[in-house]
């Protein structure tokens, strides 16, 4: 295949997966975008393949033992793939998202750390004659490392394997921009011509030790509201190390296809930080997750009084307009398609119903709104926060079912805490407010919520979402 037909095919890939991850942005063609995406991708392969000759030998002979590799691996991986679509539930998909953005910094890094390990003990010269791609295949090795074990520490912490609390520590700040400035050191050190072979290798090595570190302390302060920018981040970081691998080898799909990961998830990340009043840069260097101190006390503790139990039923039946405010806890409870049985319950009534969606609502972005869609909710109904908030002071009544730290109104005055300055939804406007969570307890961040202390209008019908929403629904 010779490079201008190469090139045309790579341009056809290239337009198709864009309008694969379009279609992705409807809830109604996100599955035939997925699938148009990810053939483009399979014929991006067999295209890269084809066009390197990775096929036959040198003498022309076909290179049996390349075919059978190459048929084998993409079959395991076929196996691989329909096995995790299969036993993976929809409660696991953001760790499972997470881990498959740590599988693509992984390979980004074998890809920039072969690229550069092949001139560790090469002479002077010939490392200045290939100064561009030792230098990008130190970054595509650097960031893809960082990508695998930050991504592999947001699996862990949201399959529960380690503890899901913001971890931090004393000069946490100057270790990870010390670690960002030895990357950058080593990076440049291996362009010297110093003829020091042994001294490039300790620089490939102060590479992959650094930015490992820095990828697990990316991630391990990470808590509350900052997991699904994170998320959003490392998705974004793994096309970058794929764009910048495709540059250390001179492969131009590699550059293109990564660039869209990139700035596709780079863009969605911005949007989640202006959506949660969070700067990226502070993100990076790990400024926005705080441990709550007693100060929310304050905020929290003043309502301890009795409360006087809401005669739910009776503000239901007098009802003609509900938002209902779905969170984490339905996620785990798997109760989305309960939750469409209350909908279409209380629209039997003559009750117009809404969805109020918070952009960080879970564990990774849309988790919500996919949980919804599997659930036949129609997707105009799913309303985003700057819309709905308005309409929390006249509606008749709020259902929440397990949310929390997105109705937690500590974000607005408890400047202790981790979630202060984040946006939420007004709930606490709501004259009646039904909430079905699993507790009392706190939330992702560790912020107690002043709602549960509202001393009229308010129900709390704590248990499995599954099994009130259930309770609900039979005495409406």
């Amino acid at each position: 295949m010779t490079d201008l037909v190469y090139f045309l095919i790579s341009g056809v890939l290239v337009l198709s997966i864009l309008y694969g991850i379009f279609l992705m942005s409807k809830v109604k063609t996100a599955k035939i975008g997925n699938i148009i995406s990810a053939t483009a991708m399979l014929f991006a392969i067999a295209a890269t393949l084809i066009h390197y000759d990775i096929f036959v030998k040198d003498d022309g002979t076909a290179a049996i033992a390349a075919i059978i590799i190459i048929t084998v691996t993409l079959l395991l991986s076929l196996i691989i793939g329909l096995i995790l679509a299969k036993k993976v539930k929809m409660i696991q998909m953001p760790e499972t998202v997470a881990l498959f953005n740590g599988l693509g910094g992984a390979a980004s890094a074998i890809v920039g750390g072969s690229a550069v390990g092949q001139y560790i003990f090469k002479s002077a010269e010939v490392i200045k004659e290939n100064m561009f791609q030792i230098t990008t295949g130190g970054l595509a090795l650097a960031i893809g490392l960082i990508t695998l074990v930050g991504s592999a520490i947001a699996a862990m912490k949201l399959a529960k394997m380690i503890n899901q609390r913001t971890v931090s520590f004393k000069f946490q700040q100057i270790l990870n921009v010390t670690l960002i400035t030895l990357i950058v050191l080593s990076i440049i050190l291996l362009n010297v011509r110093h003829g020091l072979n042994g001294l490039n290798l300790a620089l490939y090595l102060i590479i992959m030790i650094a930015s490992s570190i820095f990828g697990w302390s990316f991630s391990i302060r990470v808590g509350g509201a900052d997991m699904p920018i994170t998320i959003s981040l490392l998705n974004s970081l793994s096309g970058v190390a794929g764009a910048i691998s495709g540059m250390a080898i001179g492969n131009v799909l590699l550059v293109a296809v990564g660039g869209i990961v990139g700035a596709s998830g780079l863009v969605l990340t911005q949007i989640m930080c202006k959506a949660m009043n969070r700067s990226l840069f502070d993100i990076l260097l790990g400024k926005t997750s705080k441990n709550s101190n007693l100060k929310q006390e304050e905020v929290t503790q003043k309502e301890k009084d009795d409360r006087e139990q809401l005669d739910y039923l009776t503000v239901i039946n007098k009802a003609k307009n509900v938002i209902i405010v779905p969170g984490y806890g339905m996620a785990v409870a798997q109760a989305q398609h309960v939750v469409k049985q209350l909908e279409v319950k209380l629209e039997s009534k003559g009750i117009k119903v809404k969805f109020a969606i918070h952009p960080v609502a879970g564990r990774m972005p849309g988790h919500m709104n996919v949980l919804l869609a599997e659930a036949n909710v129609d997707y105009e109904k799913l309303c985003e926060m700057k819309n709905i908030n308005p309409e929390f002071k006249t509606t008749d009544l709020t259902i929440v079912i397990g949310a929390n730290d997105v109705i937690n109104p500590a974000a607005n005055t408890a400047k202790s805490t981790p979630i202060y300055g984040m946006p939420i939804l007004n709930v606490f406007e709501s004259k009646y407010i039904i909430i079905m969570n699993y507790d009392d307890k706190p939330g992702y961040s560790g912020v107690n919520n002043p709602i549960y202390t509202k001393v009229n209008g308010v129900a709390l019908l704590f248990g499995n979402a599954l099994d009130t929403v259930k309770e609900l629904i039979n005495k409406i």
